[in-house]
């Protein structure tokens, strides 16, 4: 599936709730498949600056692509970022990179999130581009 088509059945996935609760309990759902992270992983090096709750996030390249992992100890939060590891794992850097993330505005995210959870979520999108960008830089680097 492209990134488009994966945003695009999230955001189908959320249209059929009409409540804020049910979308957040979707989200919370998201969270509990998102598989573990390294608990060698869950240090302060890993960890996303600009979260109010703590947000564990790393990243290898394998095969030209990037691929996440990440822990939250916040349930809505895990969720959140288990959605963006959805879109964004197993990608290009370039995709990465290039990629509007639509389904963040389309599925009422933003705007039904606290101000600080807001923020985080804008943190983790940025980590995940530097990583992207990172990798871009190392690849291009050594070729």
């Amino acid at each position: 599936m492209s990134i488009n088509e994966i945003q695009d059945a999230i955001v189908e996935e959320f249209s059929v709730f009409d409540d804020w609760m049910d979308r957040y309990q979707q989200l919370i759902e998201y969270g509990k498949d998102l598989p573990p992270i390294d608990e060698r992983k869950r240090t302060e090096q890993y960890l996303i600056q600009g979260c109010q709750s703590k947000v564990w996030l790393d990243a290898e390249l394998r095969d030209g692509k990037v691929y996440f992992t990440a822990d939250s100890d916040a349930i809505i939060t895990k969720g959140i970022v288990s959605l963006l590891i959805k879109v964004l794992s197993g990608r290009t850097p370039d995709e990465i990179l290039n990629t509007d993330l639509y389904f963040i505005d389309k599925i009422g995210l933003k705007e039904n999130l606290s101000p600080t959870r807001s923020n985080g979520l804008v943190a983790m999108v940025k980590q995940m581009r530097m990583y992207a960008l990172a990798f871009k830089s190392k690849t291009e680097g050594a070729g």
